[in-house]
């Protein structure tokens, strides 16, 4: 059985796949490897654009490490199996009146990826899913099952929030949620001068921003959304044929046909982009959050992200659309732009200060290297980290002078897993 992450831009052909079913069977499968000296990692659904999941030897399966074990509504924390995929977790904490309070916009990732790789949204007081973490069960290189909180080996919760399955195979996770509240969004185009100028004021002014600029035009939109009481959740909800047409119609059938078009004729792509945010229409809606915060992705993409400070954003993005102006490069999908709080978690891309994420994707039948090395380049002159499980070019050296606590992820890495049972080629790469 080999394994093959979503983009396709990674693959590989374990040597043997287990599917276990309790943490012991873990422990098993971690001290065998380390005994034969191999390998072994625990995969997700593959939604990291790269290779950090790859497994070399041995493939763990997270199908059957699912479900939520514990509710405390004392402290206001859920535990969930580790395999659990996001969009299984927002249902049945909706069931229990609880939620989370922030999240991405792809809903398909087990928990242990979605936090391990720093997996974010916008705004909020907590922009990431590994910021909402209170606790950790894990196995690690050393066959030892621990357990990590706030009270309990702090220092491994501190570090293994954002991992990179480099620490050891996660069995749960323990969030801090909060009771199920509703957002209030507003979609609306805007002039690309309007967006760099309101930017930083719209993340002060609102919950959460969501922005993107469509390449070789001066169009963007903006998505803002506004905690409200769970009561006015039916007050604006969107109509089943608007979410139908705008979500799933344009969104993913038509903007999928529209990319293969693309690839055949690239010189239409300024045109096009420019009629796309012509077309863009304004719209209300209410609501429970993570049906706001999340949505349903079929077109296959490849994408880099950087955090940059918040400071350097606008001048990030800007310059970033210079690069792209002076290019041949044509490019369909819009740059994505959000706001995240600073977080103390070492591996964070938003370690030590507030930051603006810049997203730049491709369709997935089109070259990307150019484009996304160009950029990039744009990205490192401003200061900025790339997303753990979106394409760059860093190494260790790179990573240790962008990370000021680099070396004490890299001293809980000897702690935890000193015969390297859980590296793999991007994390000798990233890590050495």
């Amino acid at each position: 059985m080999g394994w093959r992450n979503w983009s396709g831009l990674a693959e590989a052909t374990p040597a043997q796949v287990f599917a276990p079913r309790t943490t012991d069977d873990v422990v098993a499968a971690v001290t065998e490897a380390r005994r034969s000296g191999t390998t072994v990692k625990m995969v997700g659904t593959g939604h990291s654009f790269t290779a950090v999941a790859a497994p070399e030897h041995t493939m763990l399966l997270p199908t059957h490490l699912t479900g939520i074990r514990s509710v405390d509504r004392d402290a206001m924390t859920v535990t969930a199996a580790a395999g659990t995929p996001l969009h299984v977790l927002n249902h049945e904490l909706e069931h229990l009146g609880l939620s989370l309070h922030n999240m991405g916009d792809i809903a398909e990732q087990t928990l242990a990826g979605a936090i391990s790789t720093g997996t974010h949204g916008s705004g909020g007081r907590i922009a990431s899913l590994s910021g909402q973490v209170a606790g950790l069960e894990l196995v690690t290189g050393t066959g030892e099952v621990l357990r990590a909180t706030e009270t309990e080996n702090a220092d491994v919760l501190d570090v293994g929030r954002v991992g990179l399955g480099a620490l050891g195979v996660l069995t749960t996770v323990t969030f801090r949620v909060e009771p199920l509240f509703a957002l209030r969004a507003h979609e609306r185009p805007i002039t690309w001068g309007e967006g760099t100028a309101s930017l930083l004021d719209l993340d002060d002014a609102h919950d959460h921003v969501d922005a993107y600029w469509f390449p070789h035009t001066d169009r963007m939109q903006v998505k803002t959304n506004d905690r409200l009481p769970l009561a006015q959740v039916d007050d604006e909800p969107l109509s089943r044929w608007r979410a139908w047409v705008d979500d799933e119609l344009l969104s993913n059938t038509l903007f999928g046909g529209l990319n293969r078009v693309l690839t055949r004729a690239p010189s239409v792509v300024p045109a096009v982009n420019d009629v796309s945010g012509r077309l863009l229409s304004e719209r209300t809606y209410t609501a429970p959050a993570h049906r706001v915060f999340t949505a349903q992705r079929r077109v296959v993409f490849k994408e880099m992200e950087y955090a940059v400070p918040r400071e350097a954003g606008v001048a990030a993005l800007t310059e970033a659309r210079r690069v792209i102006d002076a290019s041949d490069w044509r490019i369909s999908f819009p740059v994505e732009i959000r706001l995240a709080p600073a977080e103390t978690t070492p591996l964070s891309t938003s370690h030590g200060h507030d930051s603006v994420y810049l997203a730049f994707h491709t369709y997935v039948g089109v070259p990307h290297e150019a484009y996304f090395a160009g950029v990039e380049r744009v990205m490192r002159d401003h200061g900025g980290r790339p997303h753990w499980g979106k394409l760059h070019t860093l190494e260790a050296a790179d990573l240790a002078a962008a990370y000021p606590r680099f070396g004490e992820f890299l001293a809980m890495r000897d702690r935890l897993d000193p015969d390297r049972v859980f590296a793999n080629g991007y994390l000798r790469r990233v890590l050495g």
